[in-house]
């Protein structure tokens, strides 16, 4: 992926290269102060590291794109602090840490499908479905009469992921939990 990217193209997602490091725009605004020409804000986030920088860019300021490629691999298991990751269609086995998975680490399960990013060669980060499935191991019964509209508990999923739930929600439970922001969505099946 060669090329240029310019403040104007700017948009949440995008992963630009600043001084030989991908990074991902987290967030940005561009701004026309009163005098002067115009300058871009943005919140930007290390594909590698993990750090956020909040640098001011000239508008029409260029950046290359990053060589970064994206392959679909199945989670395979967790040693330690690694994830280790197969490619369906090589058979190549490839492993993150944890710092490079960030909070993604909390919604996996074994064989579930994600994409994985790829810096010059190496394994830097991963991209979830949506939202994953994973079966409540843990929680409190609801207490009958405890009907305050809008009352939640804690319930820990197989991944050890602890998240906040309906009181109806028991252990055994399937629930959808959105992977971008960590919430509950909704029950899938009832436990046996």
């Amino acid at each position: 992926m060669a090329g240029q990217v310019d403040t104007s193209e700017f948009r949440k997602g995008l992963k630009i290269e600043v001084d030989g490091e991908p990074f991902e725009i987290v967030d940005f605004q561009h701004v026309k102060p009163g005098k002067g020409s115009a300058i871009c804000r943005t919140t930007i986030r290390s594909l590698i590291s993990g750090r956020q920088l909040q640098p001011t860019y000239k508008s029409g300021e260029t950046f290359p794109r990053p060589d970064i490629e994206e392959k679909e691999m199945q989670f395979l298991y967790a040693q330690g602090d690694e994830f280790h990751f197969m490619d369906n269609k090589s058979y190549e086995q490839t492993f993150l840490n944890a710092v490079n998975l960030g909070e993604a680490k909390n919604f996996l399960k074994e064989n579930i499908v994600a994409s994985i990013l790829f810096y010059n060669g190496k394994a830097i980060g991963v991209t979830l479905p949506n939202s994953v499935d994973l079966k409540v191991v843990k929680c409190d019964p609801g207490v009958r009469g405890d009907t305050v509209s809008g009352a939640q508990k804690p319930a820990t999923l197989e991944s050890g992921y602890t998240v906040n739930v309906p009181l109806f929600i028991n252990e055994g439970d399937v629930l959808k939990i959105d992977t971008r922001d960590g919430k509950y969505l909704t029950r899938v099946a009832t436990g046996g």
